[in-house]
């Protein structure tokens, strides 16, 4: 039985998540559909396009996204510390930049006068909003039903488009954050989409190349900080510039079927990581073959585990508790 997200999401060990959406019913989100004779292409901009816009609003940043021909793949940061210094009018102003809203955050955002009697339930909305911000199920909503709306007009049809719900896979060390970003840009070559990363179109690996070209970072996505300091900014622990050399030199042993032919440059990278160059193709290409729930070292695992078993426990004694009350 599927269990409830909110108890496989255990922030407290890790802000990374790898979500997964496909498509149902044959259908494309894009490319050319051998069954219907149509191409689709353009539907992977409203992806991208959705997806970017979503961070403006969300205190959820994205590290790596792929848009495929029938699912999308992206590696989310969950960002609480920003969320949580949010004041009661910045989250509304958030959450209406995604929804309306009710009449009484219209009125408290444009600062009238609100009445007492209404406060309490002002306070209750904007706790809800902040809540949902950093929800990752709420970001993935956001994403994922606007697109489905999209193309069910467009096929003049309704139904569901998407799977009934979205994989996550909890990741728990920077090694394991690294090795599913790089899975996650390095899907298109690996489906002959494309033959390099930067060609690799409507993925953020390109739009990080086409940014580092001018020396600057996407300001859309989760930028790479170089190694852990004192007082650092909000980021990926590690050198944009070795990252884009690892993504590199691993698509060219993808795309050339030569396992196991990293560089030396690249090796140098991987030692720091603690992975033997030996191991990282695998790692990388397999990611997504088991769709595990969590991905890092053994004592990372056993940590996880532990939080979410005394969550699960507390989930399921308040449904009880709930019942028979």
């Amino acid at each position: 039985m599927p269990r409830p997200r909110r108890t496989l999401i255990s922030i407290e060990d890790t802000p990374y998540y790898h979500c997964c959406s496909r498509v149902v019913r044959r259908a494309f989100l894009c490319g050319d559909d051998k069954y219907t004779g149509k191409n689709y292409d353009h539907r992977r901009g409203w992806v991208e396009e959705q997806l970017l816009k979503l961070t403006e609003a969300f205190a959820i940043d994205v590290a790596a996204y792929a848009v495929m021909s029938n699912h999308l793949h992206v590696v989310l940061y969950i960002d609480l510390d920003t969320v949580n210094s949010w004041s009661d009018r910045k989250v509304v102003e958030q959450w209406h930049k995604l929804f309306n809203g009710t009449a009484l955050t219209q009125k408290f955002v444009k600062g009238e006068v609100i009445e007492e009697c209404m406060v309490a339930q002002l306070k209750q909305l904007i706790a809800t909003y902040r809540s949902r911000l950093s929800d990752l199920s709420w970001f993935m909503r956001c994403l994922n039903e606007p697109i489905a709306r999209q193309a069910n007009i467009e096929d003049n049809c309704t139904g569901h488009f998407w799977e009934g719900r979205f994989k996550s896979q909890a990741l728990l060390d920077e090694a394991a954050v690294l090795a599913c970003m790089a899975y996650v840009e390095l899907n298109p070559i690996r489906a002959k989409m494309a033959n390099t990363p930067e060609k690799s179109n409507f993925t953020s690996i390109k739009l990080r190349i086409e940014a580092a070209l001018k020396g600057e970072q996407p300001k859309s996505l989760l930028p790479f900080i170089g190694n852990e300091r004192v007082n650092q900014p909000k980021g990926i622990a590690f050198s944009l510039k070795d990252y884009l050399i690892l993504v590199d030199e691993t698509g060219r042993v993808i795309r050339d079927d030569n396992r196991g032919a990293i560089s030396s440059s690249a090796e140098t990278i991987l030692n720091r990581l603690n992975i033997p160059s030996t191991n990282w193709v695998k790692i990388v290409t397999e990611f997504g073959h088991l769709f595990h729930g969590s991905v890092g070292t053994l004592q990372e695992l056993n940590r996880y585990c532990e939080h979410l078993s005394k969550r699960r426990r507390h989930f399921y004694n308040s449904c009880q508790f709930m019942q028979g009350s």
